[in-house]
This record gives C-alpha cells, structure tokens and sequence, in this order.
C-alpha cells in the first residue's frame, strides 16, 4: 500500500461510500489527467467516460483554463460580494450567463456548488411568494430518484430513497411524484402516453396539495445519477403546461445538462423548457475549480428588487474571482471552438451510432442516449427483460471490470452509464465502445457462469 493510500485510509472520508470497505480494499490513486484520461499510481491509462463527474467537459490539460487562473490568482486571488462590494470577474461572468442562458434568465445568484444552488433555490421560491404575501406557498414538488446534491435541503429535494434513510431526511414542505422512467417503470405503455402520464402527475399532485400551497416544481431535464432517465418526448410540454396554468414556479437543474451535454448550451433549450429558476454547476468551470450559479428570471428577480428587505442568504465563496475567471475562460473556448455546435452535429450523432448498437449484446436490455449522456441497462433475459437478483450485483461486477480494463463507467444499479468529455474524438468513441464491448462480455461470462454454478 502506497503512503498516499495509507494517509488516505487514516483520515480521509470519502463521499457516498462504504466505510468498512473502503478501509478493507483502499482507495485508487489518481495522479495525473491529460485529455480524457487519467492515470493511477500504478500507471494505468483510464478512459474517464464520466468527465470526472460529469463535469471534466473540456478534458484535463485545457491550458487556457489554468492560465485563467493564475492570472486571477496573481490579481485578487479572493474577495466576496457581501456588504455592497463585487469584483469584475463576478460582474463579468453574471452578464456572460445573462447572454447565453434561455431568455428571461437575467440574474445570477453565485454559490460554490450544484447543493448549494438548490437550496439557494429552495429558499429564493420560499421568499419569493413570501414577498408576493403568500407565506404558506412552501411545498416544492420534485420526482423520485432525483438528484439535486446532498446537503439537508438537497438531497430532500432529491428523490433517493437510501439518502432520505439518513438523517431525517426529507425535510418538511418537500413531496415527490413518480419519474419517466419508461424502460423501469413504463413497460408495456406506449413510451409517448407514458411521459404523458407520468407528467400529468404533477397535476393531481398539485390539486392534492391545495395550489395556494405550492411553490414549484424542481427536475433535471434528463435524470443523470438516477441513471440517465431519458424522459419521453412527451413530458416536458406537459409539464411545463402545468406550471404555467398553476402559476408554479419552475426550477430546472442543469448541473449536469448544462453547456452543451445535450447538444445545446443547457437542456432547457433542447426540451424548449422556460425555467423560472436555472441551477448550474460542474461544466461551468469544466470541473476545474468549484463554482455554482442559479439563473433568476425576471419575473422573480423584480419582486425581490421591488421588496425593501434583506434576502438574508449567501456563502464566503460566493463569486470566488478565481472560479470567475475559470468559467469564463471555459466559455470563451466553448465558443471559439464551435464546441455546441460540434457536440450537437458531429460527435453526439457519432457517438450515439455507436452507444445505439450495444443493445445487441446479450446482457443488454435498452441501450439509451441523448446528446453526450447514455445508459445501458443489464438484463438476464432479454425477452422479457427480467433484471438480475441484486445479490449478483450486476452493475457493480461490470463497473470493476471496467476500471480493470482501463475505462470509467458508472453503475446506478444494474444501470451503466457515461457523460463522457465533450471534447472526445471520433477515434476515442471508437475505443471507448470497444472497451464496453469488452467489458460486457466479462461481465456476462462472470455472470452466467454464477448462475450455473
């Protein structure tokens, strides 16, 4: 065991993890990123098809990006933006969001992270209807398997069962309706009546509650740790037709859809959704520094400019100069790339003929994609699509067979799934489906040969 590895099993708790196991096993050292790899200790090439966590969209030797900050850090490596006072890299980068955002979204309220714009957000609805004199308009209603981060009021807003199994969780004024999750939960029902059905829950959700009680409506565009549910083209215009008749506000999360992983600047423009409310996160700084910002629409932000109160809220870090300039810099080479355009007309389209065709294999039961995200689901029957009993931990074995072969795919379940750097070449795609292909047959081999021992 290395010193890095033994420093780390003395002191270093890690995020979402197994304790026992981790002190067990150990953790993998990374030490080096360059383009869309990353390497151990051991010296292992790793094709990260997770962009970090869904965030490394540039790749790791995007050098404008580190020179950003180090010309930041060597003019104002830190001032806040409380107490009347700003700096320009916040000034700058909030009038950038305000041009490249959906129209509406003028107004930027930084945080340090994807968690802490959702209760940024959580409290911004609350105090928005509070300023309007509907105090009692508290409820926010989200979807089961949702993410929305992991501190008390995000992960009560996100729809995980195990994490609202640990400390009290979800806090009060939260509720969840089901998800179009057609292939889990939808079989057997036309996939286009389905995302209709499953939208028009928020309807009856909102009825149940009482409208006067409702403050929005909060869901990422397409599920990315619940295991990349692609809704049916359906649920988004009915969704959105609900809140607009309520009147209830809508919150969308971006930190993961967000520039250009669905082949537009944010999800909202690939599903036409006018957010009320706007979470952003991850590929802002392309994972490089943190950073978070909630995009505030007009119709929200005019309230609070006309109420004479103090919106008490904020963090140290918010508009941190240097994750400023990072994000900026990651815009500015987005741009001069042509990076959207070329996600959304060359590389998702490729990349999607390729995910496309793993659904032949034998352990697979839907291959799905939408832009840069995908998922495949693992199945012991393809006919009927009959799931593995969980004490096989399917996805678990692949997602290490994966990693000993040098790829990085994720498990949700018996779900694997990919985001991979948007910047990955047609020749990297290649690799990285031959890597899968590879890696399932593992997997398969493992798994049949458990199941007839």
């Amino acid at each position: 065991m290395s010193l890095s590895q033994q420093q780390d099993r003395q002191h270093c708790f890690h995020p979402f993890s197994n304790y026992h196991q981790l002190n067990r096993d150990g953790a993998r050292v990374i030490v080096k990123g360059e383009g869309i790899y990353v390497y151990d200790e051991q010296g292992n090439k790793i094709l990260d098809a997770m962009a970090g966590l869904w965030c490394v969209n540039l790749g790791y030797s995007a050098k404008p990006l580190i020179e950003a900050a180090q010309k930041q850090f060597n003019t104002l490596p830190y001032y806040n933006l409380f107490f009347q006072t700003t700096h320009s890299p916040a000034a700058k980068l909030a009038a950038k969001l305000a041009e490249i955002t959906p129209a509406k979204l003028n107004h930027v309220f930084f945080t340090g992270s994807g968690s802490e714009c959702n209760d940024t957000v959580l409290r911004t609805v609350r105090h928005y209807w509070a300023c309007l004199g509907q105090p009692q308009k508290q409820i926010v209603i989200s979807r089961d398997n949702a993410y929305h981060g992991s501190t008390m009021a995000g992960a009560s807003l996100g729809g995980m069962k195990p994490m609202h199994a640990q400390g009290g969780l979800p806090i009060p004024g939260i509720v969840h309706i089901p998800q179009p999750y057609h292939f889990g939960e939808g079989q057997g029902v036309d996939v286009e009546m389905f995302g209709q059905q499953r939208a028009q829950l928020l309807e009856q959700k909102i009825l149940e509650l009482g409208v006067e009680n409702v403050a929005a409506f909060i869901a990422e565009p397409i599920q990315g740790a619940g295991g990349v549910i692609i809704p049916p083209d359906s649920y988004w215009p009915e969704i959105q037709r609900i809140c607009d008749h309520y009147g209830i506000l809508l919150i969308v999360d971006e930190v993961i859809c967000g520039f250009g992983r669905t082949g537009e600047w944010f999800a909202s423009q690939t599903y036409a959704i006018t957010p009320d409310l706007m979470c952003l996160a991850k590929g802002i700084t392309s994972g490089y520094l943190p950073l978070g910002a909630v995009m505030v629409s007009d119709r929200i932000a005019q309230v609070l400019q006309e109420h004479d109160d103090e919106f008490t809220h904020g963090f140290t870090y918010s508009g941190h100069p240097v994750a400023c300039a990072v994000a900026l810099a990651t815009i500015e080479e987005m741009e001069k790339n042509h990076l959207v355009e070329k996600v959304r007309n060359d590389i998702a389209p490729y990349l999607a003929q390729k995910w496309l065709a793993l659904a032949e294999h034998p352990l697979v039961g839907e291959a799905r994609i939408k832009g840069m995200m995908a998922a495949i689901e693992l199945v012991e029957n393809k006919a009927t699509l009959k799931r593995y009993n969980k004490t096989k931990a399917a996805g678990t074995l692949c997602r290490n067979i994966c990693v000993s072969n040098g790829l990085i795919m994720r498990a949700v379940g018996d779900t694997m799934i990919i985001a991979p750097p948007l910047i990955i070449s047609k020749a990297e795609v290649d690799e990285l489906i031959q890597l899968a292909w590879q890696c399932l047959d593992q997997t398969y081999a493992q798994l049949t040969s458990r199941t007839n021992i």
